[in-house]
């Protein structure tokens, strides 16, 4: 079915263009357009992504030197350096924010699986900072002589794709970026302790969801009672009480569980919070452990996409490049599950990245290859920050 087409070609089909379409008619993307359209764009950006481009002088070169092939492409025939960088500030970045929402859930139901011990929904929420030089992006203040925008994400720890994205400027807490979460009841939060407060911890009691934290040195707590405890396990403690600090009592009135646990690895003493019950000490502790997860994933699209250099220095044109990132990092993870890959998304994105302009089916790719060598993703390591 797919003889004499190229993979970049293959890979396109993947995408609901009718959904892209229909958002691109809400948002007016394509008015007064008459060649380079919002769909070209988005495979361009798409294409950039694949092939690592540094700069957009770097994709218009690699996209003309295949002119030829543009159009079976789907670039169009107008694909100019001018008029990419006007439609990456012009367009309206919520077509390819909204797309990306749109494939994230394709790719989260696709990757459903019951391998994880905990059952339910598992969320890890953290940010990373990209460094902006400030004289150019001069809309990310972040310090006097510095520029930067945070990524905080909000990642499914189970089907290890990332749910919520939320793009501000560097100088903005990370706390803030909680009040836009959508809470999901019975589902789990992991946080570091650098997002201890107890009015937003509250709020997600009060949703009927659980979280998980790491505690600050200066936790004020009374105990109630105590559960019982394995020892051999690394839980040292695992207590029912309460907060007693004269604000932290009025923001959090309810019930805290307070874990200690020991860390063989790292040979370090970690202290959770959690507001639920049920579930075993050694349970918190693993929740926590698998936190690191969405600091890998940071790891992973820095380096493997383009997130830190960008193709124009708009806000409007950052947002497009970070949504199209989105966009191809669930892309590759729905074509893997849909061709029945068994490889991570890093080797699928290594191959593809250098195969888009072969004309051999995309299965074909991922036969008989000894994958053995990648070490990319290690979630047995660094687990603890």
């Amino acid at each position: 079915m797919n003889k004499g087409k190229y993979v970049f070609a293959q890979l396109v089909e993947f995408l609901p263009q009718r959904v892209f379409d229909g958002l691109v008619l809400k948002y007016s993307g394509n008015k007064h357009v008459r060649h380079f359209t919002c769909w070209n764009q988005l495979l361009c950006m798409i294409f950039g992504q694949l092939t690592n481009r540094d700069s957009l002088r770097d994709l218009i070169v690699a996209i003309d030197a295949h002119s030829r092939k543009s159009y079976h492409l789907g670039f169009g025939t107008s694909v100019t350096r001018s008029n990419f960088a006007k439609a990456n500030e012009n367009r309206n970045s919520k077509i390819f924010e909204e797309f990306a929402y749109y494939l994230i859930e394709i790719a989260r139901r696709k990757n459903t699986n019951d391998n994880f011990e905990i059952k339910g929904k598992i969320y890890a929420f953290d940010s990373t900072t990209i460094d902006l030089c400030l004289n150019v992006f001069w809309w990310a203040k972040f310090r006097r002589a510095k520029g930067g925008i945070k990524l905080h994400t909000l990642y499914d720890v189970v089907t290890q794709i990332p749910a919520f994205v939320h793009i501000t400027a560097a100088s903005v807490n990370d706390v803030n970026a909680m009040d836009v979460i959508s809470y999901e009841s019975e589902a789990y939060y992991i946080f570091d302790r650098g997002y201890v407060d107890y009015t937003r911890l509250y709020r997600i009691t009060n949703h009927s969801a659980y979280f998980v934290i790491r505690a600050k040195t200066n936790l004020q707590f009374s105990r109630m009672y105590s559960n019982k405890v394995d020892k051999t396990t690394g839980v040292k403690c695992d207590q029912v009480g309460k907060l007693t600090g004269f604000y932290v009592s009025k923001q959090y009135p309810g019930k805290l569980r307070r874990v200690k646990f020991y860390d063989q690895d790292s040979n370090r003493d970690f202290v959770f919070l959690s507001n639920n019950m049920d579930l075993s000490a050694e349970q918190i502790a693993l929740l926590y452990k698998n936190r690191w997860q969405v600091e890998l994933f940071f790891k992973w699209i820095k380096q493997h996409l383009k997130i830190k250099s960008f193709w124009g220095t708009s806000e409007n044109a950052v947002r497009i490049q970070v949504y199209s990132a989105i966009i191809a990092y669930c892309l590759v993870a729905i074509i893997g599950h849909d061709l029945k890959i068994d490889r991570s998304t890093y080797e699928i994105l290594q191959v593809l990245g250098i195969s888009l302009l072969d004309k051999t089916p995309v299965k074909e790719l991922f036969t008989n290859v000894d994958y053995k060598d990648v070490k990319e993703l290690n979630y047995n390591q660094l687990l603890f920050s």
